[in-house]
């Protein structure tokens, strides 16, 4: 019998090895290589070639050479990039405050029963939906000076006697940007946190509702914490795209009038390809870097925090 099953185990064929291409971690490597490429190609390269040129003299038409921190002690001393800079701040700052502000009280409306629920939540799509360009085009038609729908109106109910000049002053420019951004970045935030509303169980309301609580105390105790990580996360997309953005500006003003609503993005540019300083330009967009940093870190460490993730303490 033992050697019935020494023979047994002699004549057993060893077991197949898998092969380098069947392992699960390559074949995972080999899905994710087109978009490291991507990656690579259009974010990678890009950004390591920008921050090169911040340190040159490089201008369109001519190969610069290494001056090391020469722009960036410009830039120090420039009074536009640093009213750029108040800028972007304040721009960033009130449009993303607003969005959030306004997005979550239409996802809190629409989140409860109402008549063609489907149908306002497909409408309020759409300025997200249509091209930035498009909608620069339609509220620089709705500031013009001469044919603004919103002066025509003021001026029908007797409010004013004259059209506002929108983008023609400095503060009304400012407003009339932050405006459009507001408007345009209202349906990212409001359907984001409308996703995340329908994930709260109605139980946890009903027995806050029995316990005696009220609409603003269920709202503080158990919306807002449940909702603390989405916050997060929408808040640090939603600062990226409004400092970051460059179309709605440089239609509707350009960076006027009088640099007022230049932004770090559109100084860039224009020191870039108008200007054909393409190391300062490059510079510029640099240095922009720190504050995106510090937006992504504050979603990071917010979503490590157990009283963002679960209502607690630390």
């Amino acid at each position: 019998m033992a050697d019935a099953a020494v023979q047994d185990r002699v004549l057993l064929p060893p077991e197949p090895k898998a092969s380098l291409l069947q392992s699960r971690g390559m074949v995972g490597f080999l899905f994710m290589l087109p978009a490291l490429a991507f990656l690579l190609i259009f974010l990678t390269y890009p950004l390591g070639l920008g921050v090169w040129l911040g340190f040159t003299d490089t201008r369109i038409g001519r190969d610069g050479v290494w001056i090391g921190l020469e722009n960036y002690q410009l830039l120090w001393d420039d009074s536009l990039f640093w009213l750029s800079v108040f800028n972007t701040l304040l721009y960033t700052i009130t449009a993303s405050i607003l969005k959030f502000a306004l997005g979550l009280w239409l996802a809190l409306i629409l989140n409860e029963h109402l008549p063609f629920k489907s149908f306002f939540r497909a409408v309020l799509l759409l300025p997200w939906v249509v091209p930035t360009v498009l909608s620069a085009i339609a509220f620089w038609w709705i500031y013009d000076s001469q044919f603004s729908v919103i002066s025509w109106g003021m001026i029908e109910l007797g409010i004013i006697d004259m059209p506002i000049n929108f983008l023609g002053d400095m503060e009304n420019a400012r407003a009339s940007v932050i405006a459009a951004n507001v408007w345009r970045g209202i349906p990212f935030v409001a359907i984001t946190l409308l996703a995340g509303l329908q994930t709260i169980s109605p139980s946890l309301h009903e027995a806050a509702t029995l316990d005696g609580a009220t609409g603003w105390q269920r709202f503080r105790y158990i919306t807002l914490p449940m909702l603390s990580p989405l916050i997060a996360v929408v808040m640090t997309f939603s600062v990226l795209f409004t400092f970051t953005d460059f179309q709605l500006i440089y239609v509707l003003t350009r960076g006027g009038p009088l640099n007022a609503t230049h932004l770090m993005a559109t100084l860039s540019f224009q020191r870039a390809i108008p200007g054909g300083q393409l190391g300062e330009g490059a510079a510029i967009a640099v240095a922009m870097i720190p504050f995106l940093l510090a937006a992504i870190l504050f979603s990071y460490f917010g979503l490590q925090r157990r009283k963002w993730q679960q209502g607690g303490a630390d």
